[in-house]
Formats: C-alpha cells, sequence, structure tokens
C-alpha cells in the first residue's frame, strides 16, 4: 500500500472529511463546496492556525502588562481584573478574523484570479450553493478560531460564570455575520487595492467596538454610531453571556447578527449571479 493513501485507498487529505459529522459541513449541494475547502486546508493546515494568534498574543500582554496598571473593574456584580473584562472582547473579535479572513481574501483569490467557481459551475451546484458554502465554511473557521480562544480563555481563569459556554455558539453567530457581509462586499471588488477598504473597516471596528474599554468613554452621538457597528454587537453580547448576564439584550443582539449575515449572503448569490453569468 503506497505511503500517500489511506486503509480505504483515499488520501489523508480526506480523512477530516470521514471525521466530522455531516451537519458540520452544511446542507445540500453546498456541502460539497465546504469539503472541497477542509481538503483544500489540510495541505496548509499553517495558514489556519496563524489566525488565532493575534487576539491570544494582546490577551497575553493584557494579563502581563495593563492588568496591573488598569486594576479591577465593576462587570455585572463581579469584581473582575482587566483581562478578565477584555477577554470577551477579545474572543468577539476572533471570531470576526477567522470569518473574515477567508470570506474575503481567498473568496476574491477564487472568484478572480484562480477562477475556482467558473469550474465549480459546471457541476450541478449553482450560485446560491457557491454562496452557501463560502459563508458556511467561514462561519467554520471562525468556529475554530472561537472555540480554542474561549479554551485558553477557560484555562486561564478568565471565564467569569458558567455561563461563559454559550459564548460559543454566540461567537458563532458573530462569524455567520461577517462570514455573509465579507463575501458580499467581496463581490464587488475589482482589485486587490480594494481591501484597503477592508482594513479601513475592521481595524477601527476592533480598536473602537468596546472591546478594550467600556462604551460609556464615548459622546452621546458617537456612542450611537459605535453601539450599532456588528462588532460591538458580538462584544457586548459575549460580555455579558461571559457575567451571567442574561437579558433581552442577547437575543436582539443575535438577531441582528444573524440578519446581517442572512443579507450578506442574499447580497453575495445575487452579485455571482452576474458575475458568473454563461
Amino acid at each position: 500500500m503506497s505511503a500517500t493513501t489511506g486503509g480505504a485507498g483515499r488520501p489523508p487529505a480526506a480523512l477530516p472529511l470521514r471525521v466530522l459529522p455531516p451537519a458540520l459541513l452544511g446542507a445540500g449541494r453546498a456541502r460539497r463546496l465546504v469539503a472541497r475547502n477542509v481538503v483544500s486546508y489540510t495541505r496548509h493546515w499553517w495558514m489556519l492556525a496563524s489566525g488565532f494568534f493575534e487576539p491570544l498574543f494582546y490577551l497575553l500582554s493584557i494579563g502581563l502588562g495593563l492588568n496591573h496598571l488598569v486594576g479591577r473593574l465593576e462587570l455585572g456584580g463581579h469584581v473582575v481584573a482587566y483581562s478578565a473584562y477584555v477577554a470577551p472582547g477579545l474572543l468577539a473579535s476572533s471570531a470576526m478574523n477567522g470569518a473574515l479572513f477567508d470570506s474575503t481574501f481567498n473568496v476574491f483569490f477564487k472568484l478572480k484570479i484562480a477562477k475556482t467557481y467558473d469550474a465549480v459551475l459546471a457541476t450541478p451546484l449553482g450560485v446560491r450553493d457557491v454562496a452557501v458554502g463560502e459563508v458556511t465554511w467561514s462561519l467554520m473557521r471562525g468556529a475554530i478560531y472561537s472555540f480554542a480562544f474561549l479554551v485558553v480563555m477557560g484555562a486561564m481563569g478568565l471565564a467569569l460564570t458558567g455561563w461563559a459556554v454559550l459564548c460559543f455558539p454566540a461567537a458563532m453567530v458573530i462569524s455567520f455575520a461577517f462570514a455573509g457581509v465579507g463575501m458580499g462586499a467581496t463581490c464587488y471588488m475589482r482589485r486587490w487595492q480594494d481591501f484597503d477598504y477592508v482594513s479601513l473597516a475592521s481595524i477601527p471596528m476592533f480598536l473602537f467596538s468596546a472591546v478594550f474599554y467600556p462604551l460609556s468613554v464615548y459622546p452621546g452621538w458617537l456612542r450611537t454610531v459605535v453601539s450599532l457597528t456588528p462588532l460591538y454587537q458580538g462584544v457586548d453580547m459575549l460580555r455579558e453571556l461571559d457575567a451571567g448576564i442574561l437579558t433581552p439584550a442577547i437575543a436582539a443582539h443575535a438577531a441582528y447578527l444573524a440578519a446581517l449575515g442572512i443579507l450578506g449572503m442574499g447580497v453575495a448569490a445575487r452579485r455571482l449571479g452576474v458575475l458568473l453569468r454563461p
């Protein structure tokens, strides 16, 4: 038996497809595209792993440095270290980064450079399957980052209550929102320079969406603007869940993010239908 094949004569890259539950690969024909991405990343696993470390390094640097300067804060009846206050916000940014990278740069490469979707549409898959499949894969990447980050939070003692386990499904909603919006926006990009707009949106969101300090520090008009950003919606949702503050606002945040993801995926499917029209 060749060293490059498994027991059933299949390459090692096919192993994740035999291990993952079918439901994780999405529904209908779109799961074929998700399966293709899973196989692709088994060959480039280091690219998948690298995106996890940025928010982790932020968390570690805060724990070693700013924790001692800022002191302890009050959050939902808990007196917490600054690192515990920041951790849910960094979890939200991790969910955002995981989904946004795949739904923007990678989708653009497949659409404009590799012409992957032209080949995909020669199969029974349609443009809607492409949109659903790519958004599903981007969500899965964000979920991988979120799960790993949540494990680190727990290991460092930064999970405030048992309700923190709900931060994982909540983080998946954040990933879905950014996956949908990212892919919808990418379908309108014409060249690599257009990705400057992605950085122009994502970096200020990361810095000003209450990841590192409360919304109350902003003046009234700016507070309203920030509160409407999708990352702030995710940060506030995860921070409340982590602290065990269960209010109707959590459902409102989740509905906002889910609607954003659905809208973005719909825009992507419509635009792909135009771009890939035979």
